[in-house]
């Protein structure tokens, strides 16, 4: 864990989101280049490296790094993509939902990468662009698959609702697919991972400031109790963040399911 909260001796400061701005180049202009853009750029860059290397030679009798591979793959493809979207209609959407996953996962365990100690997808920015990119494609495809705009905003309403209330699930679900469900896609994914990280980093900074300032022996046992905490709550945070990119990319899989699905 980064510890970059200056702590005077007499006071302890309790860290927060100002606490997380790391800009390597930049950072009094109007833009910068932060340490969670430089982690995303490479996690990208290392996913297609590792994937291209690893399956260039495939082997009918995989080795462990090409079972290792290929698992991922089956996951995202099985699990998710063919059990959610269906096998008639899943194949054109696999791509994006296993770069989705993989870029995810790899940037949440970034908190855990020496000298990053941070995930990337705790700075909003990131959230909102893979949320951006999931709400066109189900969005294209709903277009396409209902015949055309006007078509697919007359099916945003279940058949066989008494007049009355038709307007009105109308305006719910038309807030739903075009507003709600990008919000909270995005915030999910961007609350979990700043809330876990912040508290781990709120119980080691408060750890250590108990353990190294406080005289009363008591005191600074719940210093040690503290951060013995933190590291007991680092592996559910590992947990936590394979979930989130897991559950990231289920949602855009039932997305675009609904996009594809014939009727509502």
């Amino acid at each position: 864990m980064s510890l970059l909260v200056a702590l005077p001796a007499d006071e302890f400061v309790s860290p927060g989101t100002s606490d997380f701005w790391w800009p390597l180049i930049g950072g009094d202009s109007n833009w910068a280049l932060t340490r969670p853009a430089v982690m995303m750029i490479l996690s990208v860059v290392l996913i297609i490296g590792v994937y291209m290397i690893g399956t260039r030679n495939l082997k009918m009798v995989p080795s462990k790094g090409q079972w290792l591979l290929e698992s991922s793959y089956d996951f995202v493809r099985n699990t998710i993509a063919k059990d959610i979207i269906g096998t008639k209609n899943f194949k054109p959407f696999l791509p994006l939902l296993f770069s989705l996953f993989t870029v995810i996962l790899l940037n949440n365990f970034a908190g855990f990468i020496p000298f990053i100690q941070y995930p990337t997808t705790a700075r909003i920015a990131f959230p909102i662009v893979l949320t951006a990119i999931v709400y066109v494609v189900y969005h294209v495809t709903a277009i396409r698959h209902k015949g055309g705009f006007g078509k697919y905003l007359g099916s945003l309403t279940p058949a066989g609702l008494p007049g009355w209330l038709v307007p009105i699930m109308w305006v719910l679900e038309f807030l739903t697919y075009f507003f709600i469900r990008p919000l909270t896609l995005a915030l999910r994914l961007f609350g979990n991972m700043m809330a876990g990280h912040l508290m781990l980093l709120v119980f080691i900074v408060g750890g250590e400031y108990l353990l190294l300032h406080m005289d009363n022996f008591a005191i600074r046992g719940a210093g040690i109790l503290s951060i013995a905490f933190a590291v007991l709550m680092s592996f559910f945070e590992l947990l936590i963040q394979f979930l989130q990119a897991f559950i990231f990319v289920l949602l855009a899989a039932l997305y675009i399911a609904d996009a594809t699905s014939d009727g509502h």
